[in-house]
């Protein structure tokens, strides 16, 4: 194959992932009135529930505690969007893979970047909630992205392993919406680190989520960049996962075919 053929491949691939991810973004908001609009209110109203009940609680051992809320829950969601869609995202594209000729790690890879724009759209309400809660803007908050471009590859390596799972045992989906839950809960989204046993502290501050959502809170709550230990392990976790999830796929791609 040249290298004009290379290239035009690479831009029918693109396109598909586009169209794939422009078809999921309005299958999710389908039905509602208010469509795109919810990306913007789910992170404002799940914030304004959490503020009322905790923030009274942990007043004295979180500053604004509702941004505090928000920046953990924009991580956190972006996570679990991403690996719960793409989770079945061979299965469902079934007739697709048999009838098309396509790389099968672009549906996986769709799935998580149509999270990704999900997450464009929360950041429009969390800008807002920045301005409205008198954060002070920083040069350290352009280090965001990072955090974000290392969160998905963390994302993408984790989906392309559980796509992978879902095909051969669907039962995964269920132990994983358990194991979901039990992550959420170790990664300090709503409440301090400091407060919690000695024990389980050392739990969270090894979870690669709470990593993710302790630097983008440093950044941008704290105007202060990564120290070395959360910076490399920001990027370990990043593309050791990823690493890890195309291995699986790779390794499993010819028995999915015959299995789906």
């Amino acid at each position: 194959m040249t290298k004009k053929e290379r290239r035009e491949q690479r831009k029918q691939y693109l396109f598909v992932i586009h169209e794939l991810v422009s078809r999921e973004t309005k299958r999710k908001y389908a039905r509602s009135k208010l469509g795109i609009l919810w990306s913007v209110l789910n992170p404002l109203l799940s914030m304004a529930v959490i503020s009322m009940i905790f923030s009274t609680i942990f007043k004295r051992s979180i500053e604004n505690f509702p941004i505090y809320y928000l920046t953990g829950f924009i991580i956190w969601n972006m996570f679990t969007l991403s690996t719960n869609t793409a989770m079945t995202a061979l299965v469902d594209n079934k007739q697709l893979l048999i009838k098309v000729k396509l790389p099968m790690l672009i549906f996986p890879i769709s799935r998580v970047l149509t999270a990704l724009v999900n997450l464009g759209y929360s950041m429009v309400a969390y800008v807002v909630m920045l301005i409205v809660f008198k954060v002070q803007p920083s040069w350290n908050m352009l280090f965001l992205p990072v955090v974000i471009f290392f969160l998905l590859l963390f994302a993408l390596g984790i989906s392309y392993i559980l796509s992978v799972a879902y095909v051969f045992f669907g039962d995964i989906k269920h132990l994983y919406s358990v194991l979901i839950t039990l992550w959420m809960y170790c990664s300090a989204i709503f409440y301090p680190v400091d407060a919690i046993d000695p024990v389980l502290k050392v739990i969270v501050e090894h979870n690669p989520i709470y990593n993710f959502i302790a630097c983008a809170r440093g950044c941008m709550m704290y105007q202060r960049l990564p120290n070395t230990l959360e910076w490399t392990q920001l990027v370990l976790w990043g593309i050791g996962m990823y690493w890890v999830g195309s291995w699986v796929f790779n390794k499993y791609r010819n028995k999915i075919m015959q299995v789906i």
